[in-house]
């Protein structure tokens, strides 16, 4: 399946919108859509995840990379809408706890999040 990506910049965040299927295959464009978002000025970036249908553990860490270079920058990284087997995912591998999941990308604050 073909992965789209699109993103919109908003003051000091971005909202990086995937849609498809994150593999091995795929990663490499997630990967480079999330790295300008952050080399445009984005200290925060909102992974808009409900059109991801699947997530392998190499776009886990493509998201991991990105959420690390974030916080470096002294931002962060949300995944955002996230459907049931991408959520699943998350719980198997243990990453639920070490990333942000909001339900939407409405995110005005940080208590619209259930973080960790």
């Amino acid at each position: 399946m073909e992965l789209k990506i699109s993103s919109q910049s908003h003051a000091d965040h971005a909202v990086v919108t995937v849609r498809g299927e994150v593999d091995l295959y795929t990663a490499p464009q997630l990967h480079s859509a999330l790295v300008d978002a952050l080399d445009d000025g984005a200290r925060r970036l909102v992974v808009e995840m409900s059109g991801v249908e699947f997530c392998d553990s190499t776009g886990m860490n493509v998201l991991l990379s990105a959420m690390k270079r974030s916080r470096e920058q002294g931002g962060d990284l949300v995944l955002a809408a996230p459907r049931p087997a991408v959520t699943k995912i998350l719980e198997v591998t243990g990453l639920d706890g070490v990333f942000t999941v909001a339900d939407s990308t409405d995110l005005p604050d940080q208590a619209s999040t259930t973080a960790p």
